[in-house]
């Protein structure tokens, strides 16, 4: 029997007004648009929680029944499902449910293979650019069929068993149309939500495949601090432990130190705590457990094995008595020294000695739970992905993909597409894991899009020509990895905010574009970019420099409405492809008009915890509400309210704007007892007017105005129980700056091109008349090459 920690709370059994019965088969209104379709010739139906749907119980919708001799029809507001009760059971002739929003009808056994936007996969070991997918939740037929008709249920012990149900069949069907989004968090309440993370994994992780020893980690952990470099995490790869065992042990699995390179692994766990990161060790648990183990006495006298036989005890994640053994025996003791997590590293199949029991679901499972077994403690854990269900246990790291522009250009599109099965903490080998070309400027890319992924990582295999130590590159090269890394720490606060909505709304932090725009084509054509977030839309380079431009070139659709570029504050309007063409250090980060980003001032030290300084930036274009979230980071106080939201209400009025930074929302204890708001308006007129008041009393603030970068800023201490309400009013006019940027990005532009500075200098005397008739670019003589035109041409869009 499992220890009590384990035990689940779900709800499988659905509510008897939401059961439909037919002859051998049962239907379950889930929701109006998502059914369970079970048939049983022996009537034995299953109401356990399976390995992926444990919320069953959900209020029934509004539906009507009709029934004949031989045929039932069940009606929701958005499906009509037709069964026709025969001897077979389910067919393609007897079930079919028609989906009302897209008028596509379902019938048993399509799979909806071609329009379905699929879901992700177990790993990228060993790939090299794109691989196929599984198939997800979402499909543009507007359907899809989970078959859970073989999968695990859970006993009276919370622990895994097979179904006896004979030859059964349980589906469950979506039928969301394109409401996208309304499937995805559906899914959620029916299979379980994605936990809260803790705040500190959204920082920097550092992690190789090296044989460091304790003083040579430290002192590398002390080199990221002096090149200005923060770091949250730091994982110990699989040479923390003893790898050369002296028997049949493969030296892959291991639980007792390598003392040659650690000689005091408390020390050396300490050490990194006060340096402000978290640990986690390496775990490849596949071997089990042999003789030249320092736990190897314990566990065999836990099993009754006697210890003298020098009999290695088999990895068996389904015998509850070794899984107790497992966790109390191995992995306790390091906890107690202070290891915050593990990181497991299972790569030997899907199969055990139960049927049906994929190893990596087990693992993922119990580790989560057992990690949070204090009751306490935020559980997380880091793996791989095993499949639907595994929502519930994030993070997730997709394994050792090569290093080649390919596996950089294919990563946006898998890590937004896992969000159609509910995944959204997807972490990648940032610069690629092995084999290949190392390259400085692939791994510039490569670290800017981690910049905008959901975990950012630093890892490589154990090759020394293989190093993702930021400063081993040029000078450039080097600036601008700082600068990204840097930026990841100041977004901390806005992907908390991110992770908290993943959580209470079901909305993962990256989306793929068709989410919000599902009848628009264009959509499903841009794998490359993504929603990061409520505010943000991001298209990362994914391809070389250009030798004759100097820049890197992405395709970018903008749905309809004003964007503004994050960092220049260029502005664009939707509802069309643009070009954007950019240098190593530039990143194609989006804006959408009204967004408002707080982030973690530059240079605050790198820590991950709540600012005492937060930074709003603001594009007042139109009206729009942020909402910042805030807890312990740690614990899970947060599901008993100790959390706070603060809100930001942003006013567009006809001649300027109102800003009201409202009073904190719940336990505002967890805020900083009190804080500087730094306000940023982007692409602005100097304001002729700023009204301030605090609590209803007028306060005079410094504010500042800058000319060049048209921003204006303004800051103001608060309390998180302050009500802050701000009037910016302009002289005259709209306050949003109308300047015309086309003739400074133009000649920006045509600085980096390799061309003759004669002819650079004529384009430029040709300026205004390329700016009135942009034809003119066609005629602009020898030396100018098609890659020139087009990167000046995206310009004049």
């Amino acid at each position: 029997m499992l220890s009590d920690h384990f035990k689940l709370d779900v709800q499988p059994i659905a509510t008897e007004e939401a059961i439909v019965t037919a002859p051998h088969a049962r239907f379950t209104l889930l929701t109006s648009r998502l059914l369970r379709l079970e048939y049983s010739p022996i009537d034995r139906f299953e109401d356990r929680a399976s390995q992926v749907f444990w919320y069953r119980a959900q209020p029934a919708p509004a539906f009507e029944v009709e029934r004949s001799a031989d045929r039932v029809v069940i009606t929701t507001a958005e499906l009509r499902l037709t069964y026709r009760c025969t001897a077979q059971g389910f067919t393609r002739q007897t079930l079919s449910i028609e989906v009302k929003a897209t008028g596509q009808t379902w019938k048993y056994g399509d799979r909806g293979e071609w329009k379905n936007l699929r879901g992700t996969a177990r790993t990228l070991d060993g790939v090299n650019g794109a691989l196929g997918l599984e198939r997800g939740l979402l499909s543009r037929d507007g359907w899809a069929v989970v078959d859970d008709s073989t999968s695990l249920v859970f006993n009276e012990h919370d622990w895994l068993e097979a179904r006896v149900n004979g030859d059964s069949r349980d589906l469950y069907f979506f039928g969301y149309g394109h409401d996208y989004v309304a499937a995805l968090q559906d899914f959620y309440r029916v299979s379980g939500r994605t936990p809260l993370i803790p705040r500190y994994i959204l920082g920097n992780w550092w992690s190789r495949y090296w044989a460091y020893s304790q003083a040579e980690l430290l002192d590398l952990m002390r080199d990221f601090k002096s090149h200005e470099i923060p770091l949250a995490v730091c994982i110990v790869d699989m040479d923390w432990h003893v790898t050369a065992t002296g028997n049949d042990a493969s030296g892959w699995t291991g639980y007792t130190w390598n003392r040659d390179l650690f000689p005091d692994p408390a020390h050396f766990v300490a050490a990194l705590h006060e340096q402000g990161l978290r640990t986690a060790l390496n775990l490849h648990p596949a071997d089990g457990v042999h003789p030249h183990e320092e736990p190897y006495a314990a566990m065999a006298q836990a099993l009754g094995v006697e210890p003298a036989t020098q009999q290695p005890i088999d990895f068996d994640i389904a015998d509850p008595q070794f899984i107790r053994a497992y966790f109390e025996i191995l992995h306790h003791p390091f906890e107690q020294m202070g290891v915050d997590f593990w990181w497991l590293d299972w790569q030997q199949g899907t199969r055990s000695k139960l049927s049906g029991l994929d190893p990596l679901l087990g693992l993922n499972h119990l580790h989560f739970y057992d990690l949070g077994r204090a009751g306490a403690r935020r559980p997380f854990i880091f793996s791989r992905w095993f499949g639907l269900g595994n929502q519930r246990y994030p993070i997730g790291f997709s394994g050792d993909s090569v290093v080649s522009w390919a596996s950089l250009a294919f990563q946006p599109y898998f890590t937004a597409t896992a969000s159609n099965v509910g995944y959204g903490w997807w972490s990648h080998d940032i610069g690629g894991h092995m084999q290949g070309i190392e390259d400085g400027e692939l791994y510039a890319r490569w670290m800017q899009f981690g910049v905008f992924s959901p975990i950012l990582r630093l890892h490589s295999t154990n090759n020394p020509y293989q190093d993702r130590r930021p400063w081993l590159q040029d000078a450039a090269t080097f600036a601008v990895m700082r600068e990204a890394l840097q930026l990841r720490h100041q977004l901390i606060p806005y992907l908390y905010t991110m992770a908290w909505r993943n959580t209470a709304e079901g909305i993962p932090l990256i989306t793929p574009l068709y989410y919000e725009h599902p009848e628009d084509e264009n959509a499903y054509r841009c794998p490359q970019q993504y929603r990061f977030g409520t505010e943000l839309l991001v298209a990362p380079f994914t391809t070389p420099i250009d030798p004759d431009t100097g820049l890197s070139r992405q395709s970018v659709w903008l749905p309809a409405g004003h964007w503004y570029n994050f960092f220049t504050d260029d502005h664009y309007t939707g509802n069309r492809w643009i070009t954007v063409y950019g240098a190593l250090d530039q990143i194609p980060v989006f804006a959408q008009g009204g967004a408002i980003v707080p982030l973690a001032p530059r240079g605050s030290g790198g820590g991950t915890g709540n600012p005492a300084t937060l930074e709003v930036h603001i594009f007042p274009q139109h009206d729009h509400r942020f909402e910042l979230y805030e807890d312990d980071g740690e614990t899970t106080a947060y599901q008993r309210g100790q959390h706070c939201l603060t809100a930001f209400a942003l006013q567009v009025r006809d001649h300027g704007v109102d800003f009201t930074l409202e009073p904190g929302q719940g336990a505002v204890s967890v805020a900083p007892p009190q804080r500087t708001y730094r306000l940023i308006f982007h692409r602005v007129t100097q304001p002729a007017e700023v009204e301030v008041t605090v609590n209803g009393v007028p306060r005079e603030l410094a504010s500042h105005y800058d000319e060049t970068r048209l921003r204006f800023t303004l800051e103001v201490i608060a309390t998180p129980i302050d009500s802050v309400a701000i009037a910016v009013r302009p002289s005259a006019g709209p306050w949003l700056a109308q300047d015309d940027r086309r003739a400074e990005r133009f000649r920006q532009m045509l600085r980096t091109f390799r061309l003759e500075s004669d002819r650079k200098r004529e384009i430029d005397e040709r300026l205004a008349d390329i700016l009135a008739d942009p034809t003119v670019l066609k005629s602009l003589g020898a030396g100018v090459k098609d890659a020139h035109v087009a990167a000046l041409q995206s310009l004049l869009e």
